[in-house]
């Protein structure tokens, strides 16, 4: 390994753009946000050291044994939040970056691309959520001092943003047009000419003169070059320098050395379309990550299920690549099943849940028939039950994992062959210290649960299991909240001296119902005794909607809330007793 002559921003970015420069599969996709790149850039200006980087010098008769991905230019969170696989001519060499890639990532999209996150509270699937921006530097003004400890203000902006108002200097210069000035002294001056600001203020001229340095004249890319050949030495390499920073995790190393290491399949790929299907295919909406995919493929392939260097041998990827079309299969299925259980990114709070339910349904063989088919009714009950009670109690799915998740495999190898083991599962759980028994403190617990928690939709599907969760359902106030603001309470009548009551409980579980989506954006802000006039045709079906949700011969009158909640509470609890088989 030698330590080569650094280059500057622009050298190394040049060659990044003739593809001379790549990133072996062994990398992590790009982590950083956009205020990581605005600080790395603030440094680069201020003539701040930014780290060495490792790079490895590839021969072209080793290329072949690998495979490698451009750099990412234009960042879309959605859309395009990873680098593309890239094409290496026959009987080419490359240089192979092993340490650096996000900052070199970072300085790629600030120089020469863009960024697009979404919006806050926009929606996922909307056109405008992910507005397209460029790095822009305030030629006018310094940032914030309290902004991360910024001095040049530099900042993501739309074009429309950008742009200055009628009549104000163009303030806002694009960090990458930097490359396209012919030198650092007329050229610059004439920039700011062009811009409408004054030449006789001499900040603005430093700033632009400050950002040329950064970008063309200072040599801030120290690097060294690794040139074996031998991939054991260059991945022990790579390890050893990913130990600080945003580490390097396990799932990532078996990720890449799958890659390397499948000989059909390209394991990046399908991972990342297995994410993307799970997540957002059909009606999901989940955020399975590729550390559970990883650990279900781990599961199904029946290899050791610890993300630890030593089980990420040839082997094992060979029999991970052989089981992965199971693997895939089982995961869309299991995945489909939690949706149809009604479950959601916000109310399955623990992702690890859908490995065992993805193991079951692959160590069974089991068709896509069986997420509807009658036959197999009782069996997805049992199961949903189970995911249920998992979900609803405490400390099931956190340390341990790797250990419950072996314990579960070895129950459904030995007993669900024919149908799930919940039995045999949860016995397996107890003797881990993990048991699905519930004692009354909990059951007090739960009945606390507020308004949009994440357990708060798992216990309502347990106290009232009749509901078709396969379809809408959302968490509904019975008495409507908008109704409890403080002043609406005194202006019904409320005692002063009730008001906090009443405020504390609206969002508690017992002034709380799944409703059907539909009937939900119905009912809307209407008091419940109201709403029950209209959304029934019959008052037979009326009496079975009060018995199913614990309504029964309780008052609906405002004034009467409080007593309401506590006796609803109080047939909750029964209820939840039961269920739970709490004495």
């Amino acid at each position: 390994m030698a330590f080569q002559t650094p280059v500057t921003v622009e050298e190394i970015l040049t060659s990044i753009h003739r593809k001379e420069y790549l990133l072996p599969a062994i990398q992590r996709e790009f982590v950083w946000s956009a205020d990581q790149i605005r600080w790395l850039v603030d440094s680069l200006m201020r003539g701040y050291p930014i780290g060495s980087f490792l790079l490895w010098k590839v021969k072209p008769d080793t290329v072949a044994n690998y495979t490698f991905y451009d750099f990412l230019t234009h960042y879309h969170e959605r859309d395009n939040p990873y680098a593309t696989k890239a094409t290496v001519p026959n009987g080419s060499g490359v240089t192979a970056v092993l340490d650096g890639q996000q900052r070199l990532t970072a300085l790629n999209i600030a120089i020469y691309g863009s960024h697009a996150e979404k919006r806050k509270y926009a929606w996922w699937s909307s056109p405008d959520a992910f507005p397209k921006k460029r790095l822009y530097l305030n030629l006018l003004d310094d940032a914030d001092p309290d902004e991360m400890g910024l001095r040049y203000d530099v900042r993501f902006l739309t074009a429309a943003e950008a742009a200055p108002e009628d009549g104000q200097p163009d303030q806002w210069y694009p960090i990458g047009a930097i490359l396209n000035l012919a030198n650092a002294g007329p050229a610059l001056n004439g920039e700011l000419a062009n811009r409408g600001i004054d030449l006789n203020d001499v900040s603005p001229y430093q700033r632009l003169y400050d950002l040329y340095e950064a970008v063309r004249t200072r040599k801030p890319i120290n690097y060294f070059l690794e040139k074996a050949q031998d991939s054991d030495k260059v991945l022990d390499i790579f390890v050893r320098v990913n130990s600080g920073g945003t580490t390097l995790s396990y799932s990532d190393l078996l990720l890449s050395m799958a890659t390397n290491q499948w000989q059909q399949l390209d394991a990046r790929e399908e991972v990342r379309q297995l994410v993307q299907e799970l997540n957002t295919g059909g009606t999901r909406a989940f955020s399975f990550s590729k550390d559970v995919v990883l650990k279900t493929a781990l599961m199904v392939a029946g290899v050791d299920l610890r993300f630890k260097v030593s089980n990420f041998t040839a082997g094992n990827m060979r029999k991970v690549e052989d089981a992965w079309s199971t693997t895939r299969a089982a995961m869309i299925k299991a995945a489909s099943l939690l949706d149809l259980f009604g479950f959601t990114n916000r109310t399955l709070t623990a992702a690890s849940v859908v490995v065992p339910l993805a193991y079951y349904l692959a160590r069974r063989g089991l068709p896509d028939s069986y997420l509807t088919s009658s036959a197999d009714a009782r069996d997805r009950l049992a199961v949903r039950q189970w995911v249920t009670r998992s979900l609803v109690k405490r400390g099931i799915w956190g340390s341990g994992l790797d250990t419950l998740l072996l314990r579960l495999r070895q129950a459904i190898d030995a007993h669900g062959g024919d149908s799930f083991p919940a039995a045999e599962i949860e016995k397996e759980m107890t003797t881990l210290g993990k048991t699905l028994a519930f004692e009354p403190t909990e059951i007090d617990e739960l009945l606390e649960l507020k308004y949009a928690s994440q357990r708060t939709f798992p216990v309502l599907a347990l106290l009232y299991p009749g509901l078709d969760l396969s379809k809408e359902f959302h968490e509904d106030h019975i008495f409507p909240r908008s109704r409890f603001t403080r002043k609406r309470l005194q202006g019904a009548g409320i005692d002063d001296d009730l008001v906090d009551d009443y405020r504390a409980a609206v969002d508690l579980l017992p002034n709380l119902q799944l409703l059907g989506g539909v009937p939900n954006a119905e009912k809307h802000a209407k008091m419940p005794a109201e709403w029950l006039a209209q959304a029934f045709a019959t008052d037979a079906e009326r009496q079975t909607y009060l018995n199913e949700n614990d309504l029964r011969d309780l008052s609906l009158d405002l004034k009467d809330f409080l007593a309401f909640f506590e006796e609803r509470k109080q047939r909750m609890r029964k209820r939840l007793s039961s269920v739970l088989g709490v004495a």
